[in-house]
């Protein structure tokens, strides 16, 4: 019958972006009802990081859970800060994003498509053209 439709989001068997990049905020964005201050770490005065994420070798957000390519989730998913909130996935909003491309492929990840982001009944309609 074809391709098997998703029924988790393509970023929980992913991880990548989470061990790839710096996440950096203003430190408004932690406690109270925020990133929880004990992940965080000042970077100046002005911004806090999450831990794990400052280091230039292999970083890795401390609030992720999981292994990368496999099964992750986010320790703090519904408190992350604006650069979690804001980071798409590619195709998730239609649109090809580079730096999650470039996060899967440091993590020897192929890049995500527009066909990871269909709906179920159009995976099962397109399958039926075949």
């Amino acid at each position: 019958m074809g391709q098997v439709p998703r029924s988790i989001h393509p970023c929980q068997s992913c991880g990548a972006c989470c061990a790839s990049f710096r996440v950096a905020f203003h430190w408004w964005q932690a406690e109270p009802g925020g990133v929880p201050l004990a992940l965080t770490q000042d970077l100046d005065p002005q911004n806090k990081v999450m831990k794990g994420t400052e280091r230039k070798h292999r970083p890795r957000c401390v609030a992720l859970s999981g292994e990368i390519g496999i099964s992750v989730s986010c320790a703090i998913y519904e408190n992350r800060p604006t650069p979690c909130r804001r980071f798409t996935a590619s195709y998730e909003n239609g649109v090809r994003e580079p730096r999650c491309d470039e996060a899967r492929l440091r993590h020897g990840l192929k890049p995500l498509t527009k066909s990871d982001f269909k709906e179920p009944a159009e995976l099962i309609n397109s399958a039926a053209d075949l």
